[in-house]
């Protein structure tokens, strides 16, 4: 309590420094949000949201699981945050959760389960904008439903290698089943939203068209070709009438399937020589219409998702070579030898690692995804009404607005 007693007080000082309070700073940035009709409007789209969500997985015959807020293993994530909190208990450390990644495909070990999904907790401590930029979209602190289903194929590594045609044929039919189901979930969220909460869309002067299927769709590397790296998502946007797309085949995570990988040799593809028609991942993308001048915003990122990697021994290399663990699992008599080395993910991987009785991983064959929900209401909603994700969040902790935060 001292600590942040300390902060505060050099906070408070250059508030006064700067000519004000920090009555009249919580007045501004967090009461005048908290009693706003923008607020009300948009925590009302928000329930229908996450209502509608929840029960089109519910009629999918998918599971509701626990939290997981602590663990010895998370999300590593491809881009850069900060150091992730440490929580010491009973002598050990736990991290807390970028995501739940690893939770959901322990979750699906189960055959009797056609897949799970969860009110993720998600603590990622962006980074500030190094140019002291307003970006808008961040939050360090925020909730996505995570989402995991079975695809129960069960290829053998031995499949994997020496069968890649009819490898190759049965994951892009399931790349195509994972498209078809967000995007059936994303019609059943902006129907009841459409349908329910059209006067709280109107005072925010925004409109919520309902996308049909297929939703328009583009390869990373060709989109990178023609826009660049920079701001991806929005200028593909401008090219597409949608509010809805998709770009699929971004190497990004360990978990996010590239295939082949492993070759028959047991050599390795080069990353260099990864294309996204090898990489069996996907982003969903939505921009916001206004009402008045039917014009499109910036299109952002909003749900990500993946055929995942399924065998032990693409997921040891995929680790190992995206600098996740230092060095392969070592078993012996059912202990892990180099447990000291690889941190979190020694247990993890000697769950990977198991067979049952005939030979077979437990481990699950799977395709999922997240959606963030407070980057969905932005994407949707930004217009006259909403400048940025702090407009729809009672407390959001937006890295590019305030040097601390009160609540």
């Amino acid at each position: 309590m001292s600590y942040i007693g300390e902060d505060l007080f050099h906070f408070q000082a250059s508030l006064a420094q700067a000519g004000t309070s920090l009555e009249e700073f919580i007045r501004e940035n967090y009461i005048h949000r908290w009693t706003s009709e923008t607020l009300s409007a948009a925590l009302s789209i928000r329930t229908t949201l996450v209502v509608a969500i929840h029960n089109f997985l519910v009629n999918e015959g998918l599971i509701n699981m626990e939290r997981i807020q602590i663990s010895p293993v998370t999300d590593p994530l491809a881009h850069d945050v900060e150091h992730i909190p440490t929580i010491h208990y009973k002598g050990i450390p736990y991290v807390t959760t970028h995501s739940m990644i690893y939770s959901k495909f322990l979750a699906c070990y189960n055959p009797r389960i056609k897949g799970v999904f969860v009110d993720s907790p998600n603590l990622r401590l962006e980074i500030e904008s190094p140019s002291r930029e307003q970006r808008g979209k961040y939050l360090i602190d925020f909730s996505q439903i995570d989402v995991e289903l079975r695809r129960g194929r069960g290829i053998s590594f031995e499949e994997y290698k020496n069968d890649t045609e009819r490898v190759k044929k049965i994951l892009k039919e399931d790349m195509e089943k994972a498209i078809d189901f967000f995007e059936r979930m994303i019609i059943a969220a902006t129907k009841e939203i459409a349908e329910k909460r059209d006067d709280e869309l109107k005072i925010l002067g925004i409109v919520v068209e309902v996308p049909k299927q297929p939703f328009p769709r583009i390869r990373h590397d060709e989109a990178v070709k023609r826009f660049g790296k920079k701001d991806l998502d929005a200028k593909i946007g401008e090219t597409v009438s949608s509010q809805f797309f998709w770009i699929t085949g971004l190497k990004r995570e360990n978990y996010d399937l590239i295939y082949p990988y492993v070759k028959a040799d047991g050599t390795k593809v080069a990353l260099s020589e990864v294309t996204s028609d090898m990489v069996y991942n996907y982003d969903i993308c939505a921009k916001s219409k206004l009402r008045d001048t039917g014009k499109y915003m910036p299109a952002l990122e909003i749900l990500s998702g993946a055929v995942r990697e399924w065998l032990y021994e693409p997921i040891i290399e995929r680790l190992l070579d995206n600098k996740i663990i230092p060095q392969r699992p070592v078993f012996e008599d059912g202990n892990l030898v180099n447990i000291e080395a690889l941190g979190g993910y020694g247990p993890f991987l000697t769950a990977v690692a198991q067979k049952d009785k005939d030979g077979r991983p437990f481990f699950p064959d799977t395709f999922g995804g997240g959606i963030g929900v407070e980057r969905t209401l932005y994407a949707i909603l930004r217009g006259p009404k909403v400048d940025k994700i702090d407009d729809i969040t009672y407390f959001g902790k937006n890295p590019d607005s305030f040097p601390v935060f009160l609540f």
